[in-house]
């Protein structure tokens, strides 16, 4: 008997290992400009997929709040966001378009086709960000 070869598991995944509900916004280039886009509602000790199939950037870039406790996982890469669900093309002027602006962490996933973040709990509340490339 021949064995079906498995699919390949492409994807760009954040895991919530917090005790809480967690709020997910990522950025990334496209070949058109800067996109940022959120709202990932993640609950506590889950993951969610937030960007489906292969990845076609090198990098990524994540923003995340702790729905009770008011925590941030942020980086010094400013982007737009939006107190709702949101997708918003570039990184300009975001306060004039009528956007906040949120501090993202970079991701280098070595052009790997997968990717995963894990949110954990880290020193004053504010969280830690780690990110652990896959294998096809």
């Amino acid at each position: 008997m021949l064995a079906a070869p498995t699919p390949a598991f492409a994807d760009f995944r954040v895991c919530n290992s917090t005790q809480n509900l967690v709020g997910v916004a990522i950025g990334y280039r496209t070949s058109s400009g800067w996109v940022s886009e959120g709202w990932w509602q993640i609950d506590k000790s889950s993951c969610k997929t937030l960007i489906e199939g292969p990845l076609e950037s090198r990098y990524y870039y994540l923003y995340a709040e702790d729905a009770a406790r008011g925590g941030r996982w942020e980086g010094p890469t400013q982007m737009c966001i939006a107190l709702t669900e949101f997708k918003i093309a570039g990184t300009n002027d975001c306060f004039a378009r009528g956007f906040q602006r949120a501090g993202f962490q970079e991701y280098d996933t070595r052009e790997q086709e997968n990717w995963m973040v894990d949110l954990t709990d880290g020193p004053q509340d504010t969280g830690a960000l780690t990110g652990a490339g896959g294998t096809q």
